[in-house]
């Protein structure tokens, strides 16, 4: 069975840094999404915080992970996941329903943001966008 992972942000393709570039040109383009709750600016990266109740809505792409047992392994540790000591962790990974652009929903892995968010800026239009590029 298929599994899949919601990215909103440096896990994207167009906007991954090359310390996790290669493990994410691995994931298969599947479709667009968006899931329920608020996304906020951090400087270097987003952070999506899960609320099934928020009409905020967060936009991003849902990729079919490879039959690889390592990458959730790797994308963990780039997002500061600890399985073992979750309340510590900058990113939560869980299940969550992504709607899909297309109508049905999908269960997919999401790294829900699990830092401080006082004074971060909400991305009030839900699509992440980097604040600049690298040059070269």
């Amino acid at each position: 069975m298929s599994e899949y992972l919601f990215s909103y942000g440096t896990l994207l393709p167009q906007h991954a840094p090359s310390e996790v570039g290669g493990i994410v040109s691995k994931l298969r383009h599947f479709g667009e999404g968006t899931v329920r709750g608020v996304l906020y600016d951090l400087g270097d990266y987003p952070g999506a915080v899960l609320d099934p109740s928020s009409d905020k809505r967060i936009l991003g792409t849902v990729f079919r992970l490879p039959d690889d047992p390592n990458i959730l392994v790797e994308f963990d540790r780039y997002e500061g996941f600890n399985p073992s000591t979750p309340g510590t962790s900058l990113f939560l990974r869980k299940r969550y329903p992504v709607e899909l652009a297309t109508g049905p929903t999908l269960e997919c892995w999401i790294y829900d943001y699990n830092g401080k968010r006082v004074g971060a800026p909400v991305v009030t239009n839900g699509r992440y966008r980097p604040r600049h590029t690298a040059a070269g």
